[in-house]
């Protein structure tokens, strides 16, 4: 089938569709809503397009009628049958939902009020969780569930089913308003959890608001603690902090903050809260809680399993050395295997854009930024032990090279990896030899400059990755926890060692890490492929100038050129 995906931007969820339905052989295009400066102009490029179905998995912006009166146009939208409104997810945290779900509905010209296709709904949990973690966990499961139906349905020459004749599996849907920054102000007299709830409903944008000694804050990546830290601070005031995180005094207890961003006229960059917020009035060490922990090391016989965390996957200059001193101690001990992991929502991006553009001198924390994830790299490359990563979630640039290091790679079902580089920088972190190391020099090559995402599947048939396990979290961890174990016995120990002693570098790890090098100074000092511009636009979300031409349907019909 011809399919379009017609998108705001070519986001997480769409890259995971645009993967999956690719894999399943059909021939998918996109573009980009924003592209273009009137309906005209989007119409035509339908028109030329003339698709057999248009998905929209993630679409903020109108779709002219004139497209969706001659083709299928079909919208993923994060809420249940009845459900209606642009912050959707943001009123299911708040109000305390205990059920929520994904509807793909016919496009008409009242919003999200079309004929229903597909719907799948979903437990949320008691703690509040994040509004990206949910969007990029049960919400983009429940949505490729509604793809998949919608697929089916269209090829079978179904029909979707109109919206009051659909059951309501969460009762009491409607339409609701679209909430701005003021719906998620921090009140600091609230209650601690309902604190988190706010952070966690506004997390990604527009970011909780909130005012702390004298200044105007917004607020991400929230963890509620009964634990009174200073009895005789006032809510709202910093008390100490742990690593990156810094404690806020609540009424209750303390609302520990992962990241902050400076709120005048605009919102600034999302950085650590602890180069946001005062630090000497964080001076005092506490002890953080552990969904903040930067890394968590766990030993099961002669395996060990360090679990890194990584706000939004991006990792500065400081974590990064910190992740490679605990890489090191963990290397230190008598294991047979050192297992690195992500978390459920989280693996890594590479170096963090957003520290990089804050600095003072860009330039010079970008490139200490790419040293010290270098040294992570060559930490994993260089150990003794066996080595596993686990692509828990999906990666991008740095963040899948450095899993590439490892000596076996695994990855969860549903992860999507963008093994190239796209922001103005040749990249480091050892991929000259890594990929070709494993694909072979004219794959790799394909790979880097085709800068196209590949989806956990598609990336082990390359060869890429070792292995593929199941979706479900429960069932990955045991599937990893076996695999592991299996890794650890003497057999196959010897071969998978064996395998990665095949791959060896023929030469030094520092040769390889030299050239890059090399490109990155002329890239990072010389901004020789405009890596300052696209790093800003990237950060202030801006709006693509146009669809790239990698995505688009090619001119003679078929798919862009791909590694098949």
């Amino acid at each position: 089938m011809r399919i379009l995906l017609l998108v705001s931007a070519f986001n997480g969820l769409t890259q995971r569709v645009w993967c999956a339905l690719r894999d399943e052989g059909h021939d998918v295009g996109v573009e980009i809503a924003p592209a273009f400066d009137s309906p005209e102009a989007l119409t035509a490029a339908v028109a030329d397009a003339d698709p057999d179905l248009i998905l929209c998995p993630f679409l903020k912006h109108r779709v002219p009628q004139e497209v969706w009166d001659r083709w299928t146009t079909v919208v993923v939208h994060p809420g249940p049958v009845g459900d209606r409104g642009p912050s959707s997810l943001d009123h299911a945290i708040l109000t305390r939902q205990e059920r929520w779900g994904v509807t793909a509905l016919s496009t008409v010209e009242e919003m999200d009020a079309g004929p229903v296709w597909a719907t799948s709904t979903f437990a949320l949990p008691d703690v509040p969780v994040a509004k990206s973690a949910l969007y990029n966990g049960p919400v983009a499961d429940a949505a490729m569930a509604c793809v998949a139906e919608v697929v089916r349905m269209v090829a079978a020459g179904e029909q979707p089913v109109p919206a009051d004749d659909m059951p309501r599996e969460v009762p009491g849907t409607g339409e609701l308003p679209l909430l701005r920054r003021p719906a998620f102000e921090i009140d600091w007299s609230l209650p601690v959890e309902e604190l988190a709830r706010r952070v966690a409903a506004a997390d990604g944008a527009p970011g909780a608001p909130a005012q702390i000694d004298g200044e105007r804050f917004c607020l991400f990546d929230a963890v509620a603690s009964p634990d009174v830290l200073d009895p005789d601070a006032e809510p709202g005031t910093v008390v100490g902090h742990d690593v990156d995180a810094v404690a806020l005094a609540a009424s209750d207890g303390t609302l520990w903050v992962g990241y902050a961003a400076t709120l005048a006229e605009r919102r600034g960059t999302k950085l650590p809260a602890r180069m946001v917020l005062d630090p000497r009035s964080a001076s005092v060490r506490r002890a953080g809680p552990p969904e903040l922990a930067e890394t968590h090391y766990e030993r099961d016989g002669d395996v060990g399993l360090l679990t890194i965390r990584s706000y939004n996957g991006a990792m500065h200059t400081e974590q990064c050395r910190r992740l490679t001193a605990a890489v090191t101690e963990a290397l230190a001990e008598d294991t047979s295997v050192l297992v690195l992991r992500g978390t459920e929502s989280l693996f890594s991006n590479g170096i963090h854009l957003g520290v990089i553009d804050a600095a003072e001198d860009p330039a010079v924390e970008a490139w200490a930024n790419i040293q010290a994830i270098d040294d992570l790299c060559e930490a994993v490359a260089g150990a003794d032990q066996l080595t596993v990563a686990a692509f828990t979630a999906s990666a991008g640039a740095g963040g899948v090279m450095a899993g590439l290091c490892a000596d076996v790679v695994l990855s969860r079902d549903g992860v999507v990896l963008n093994p190239f580089y796209d922001m103005g920088i040749y990249g480091s972190e050892l991929h000259t030899w890594t990929v070709a190391a494993r694909v072979g020099p004219e794959v790799a090559d394909m790979l880097l400059t085709g800068r196209l995402p590949l989806s956990a599947h598609r990336a082990a048939d390359l060869g890429l990755i070792d292995a593929v396990g199941p979706r479900d979290t429960g069932e990955f961890d045991a599937w990893l926890a076996k695999r592991v174990a299996e890794l650890a016995g003497p057999a196959e120990l010897a071969a998978a060692s064996a395998a990665a002693q095949d791959r060896a570098p023929d030469r030094p790890l520092s040769y390889h890490r030299t050239i890059e090098l090399a490109e990155m100074a002329r890239d990072i000092f010389d901004d020789r492929h405009g890596f300052a511009a696209r790093r800003g636009d990237f950060l202030r979300k801006a709006a693509a100038p146009e669809t790239p031409e990698r995505l688009r349907f090619a001119r003679s019909g078929g798919s862009p050129e791909e590694v098949r």
